[in-house]
């Protein structure tokens, strides 16, 4: 099909929209490792995990065999609202990198929440309120998952308690109030209102914090009151799951096209974004049936992936959680205050770190003001103010597109715009003020933080 048929905006129509959500695992061969109970050593069950989780999610966890799992009908309608997002082809960047690529970004950004967290927030609040639950507690960090939740649970009418990163609650205030104004209580992390906040102060006194300490914070409030449990905006399998939306609206636009990418890009923190987009691609790779080039980016002050080690560790800074084995930095890893706070974990989700390791997709990592440099550039070419998250996948999308240019190969990328950075004005003002600094841990503060990795087996 000629370029020319291509628009600059692919929509499906709402008959379109998946009714499923699609299971990485199913076609994995290496399965990723089991949950572990942080004191036994042994796999949990599903009886171990429904006191933090709701029921079903936690069959959705822990299910590895169905490809394909229902969109229920209230959470369909739900989507309706936004979705589906676009799929851009990005001619004006084109043009201005004087680049043969073919450069498309799906765009998540068309909600209020401002990002794809939505896709699975309004599922977990769903899935809470169906149990007859009170509420739920949560982390934030940058504030989209936190106030994707926020809007979820004002939908079902559910009680939300949120912990935010204290860099991020003290740099976006805004992204604070308007989760206040969908009903959702926010408290900065860590904090002296948990015994595991308490501690974590007095171990690290004048912390700016990290999602490790605000997923210890908001499990331990889940546990101690009846009728709450706790949900989480990344790293799960069923998060992974429920964002395959973004993945499966992609593919269904290109093949509307008959277009298959070369290169598929996405920013990388705990995973919720990159492996909801490159689901179904992915899922080609493992069956056999396709291949593509796929690149997790990270940023350089928190490069689990690339620096990381593959090994069980918890999840959260207050070692409450159970052990996942992933690529970490050591749940003692407190990144510095940089402004891409979505990406500010320690770990990475379960299924992208084994299929990862087994070489499935590559990883890079890049630092903040390189990231900016390419969020303006995007910005002033596309029309398209990109959250600092986003503009990872930006900055290597620009790269690739650039390399295209010197071979003169005509590869087709695509790239996950995960939501706007209208709510992330401090950081750009820093940029602007030549104020903004790229803080790379040393090899030696991972080495102390991965020392404390627990001894498993």
């Amino acid at each position: 099909m000629s370029e020319q048929k291509v628009p600059y905006k692919i929509y499906l129509q709402e008959n379109e929209m998946p009714t499923s959500w699609y299971n990485m695992r199913a076609d994995m061969k290496n399965k990723p490792a089991p949950l572990m109970h942080p004191g036994t050593h042994q796999a949990l069950k599903a009886e171990e995990l429904t006191p933090i989780f709701c029921e079903e999610l936690v069959a959705q966890e822990l299910d590895e065999t169905t490809p394909y799992i229902e969109i229920p009908e209230e959470i369909r309608n739900f989507y309706k609202m936004y979705r589906p997002s676009p799929l851009v082809r990005a001619y004006c960047l084109e043009e201005k990198l004087q680049t043969p690529a073919k450069i498309y970004y799906k765009f998540e950004g068309n909600n209020t929440s401002g990002s794809h967290k939505l896709n699975s927030a309004i599922a977990q609040a769903y899935y809470a309120k169906k149990q007859g639950l009170k509420g739920v507690t949560t982390e934030t960090g940058a504030g989209q998952w936190g106030t994707a939740l926020s809007m979820a649970c004002s939908y079902f009418d559910l009680d939300c308690k949120v912990y935010m990163v204290k860099v991020s609650y003290e740099q976006k205030p805004f992204r604070r109030e308007v989760m206040r104004t969908y009903g959702a209580s926010v408290v900065p992390s860590p904090s002296m209102t948990t015994e595991v906040g308490k501690k974590i102060l007095e171990e690290f006194p004048g912390t700016t914090g990290s999602l490790g300490c605000a997923i210890s914070e908001a499990v331990e409030v889940a546990t101690k009151n009846p009728g709450y449990r706790y949900v989480l905006g990344s790293v799960l399998n069923q998060v992974l799951l429920h964002q395959s939306v973004i993945g499966l609206e992609t593919k269904a636009a290109l093949d509307k096209y008959g277009i298959k990418p070369d290169i598929i890009i996405g920013c990388a923190g705990g995973g919720s974004n990159l492996g909801g987009l490159i689901a179904p691609f992915m899922g080609e790779k493992l069956r056999g049936e396709a291949d593509y080039r796929i690149i997790a980016v990270e940023p350089a002050s928190c490069p689990s992936f690339t620096r990381g080690t593959f090994a069980y560790d918890f999840c959260d800074t207050g070692m409450i959680c159970p052990l996942a084995k992933m690529y970490t930095l050591g749940s003692s890893f407190i990144p510095s205050a940089n402004h891409a706070g979505g990406l500010r974990f320690h770990g990475m989700s379960t299924t992208l770190s084994q299929l990862y390791h087994d070489g499935y997709m590559e990883a890079t990592s890049v630092e903040q003001t390189s990231v900016f440099q390419a969020a303006e550039e995007f910005a002033r070419i596309e029309g398209i103010l990109p959250a600092p998250e986003s503009s990872h996948a930006i900055r290597v999308a620009i790269d690739e597109a650039l390399k295209c240019k010197e071979t003169g190969e005509e590869k087709t990328i695509v790239f996950g715009l995960t939501g706007t950075g209208y709510f992330d004005l401090v950081a750009y003002e820093q940029f602007h003020n030549g104020t903004m600094t790229d803080v790379i841990p040393t090899d030696e503060d991972i080495a102390a933080s991965v020392a404390k990795l627990p001894k498993v087996e």
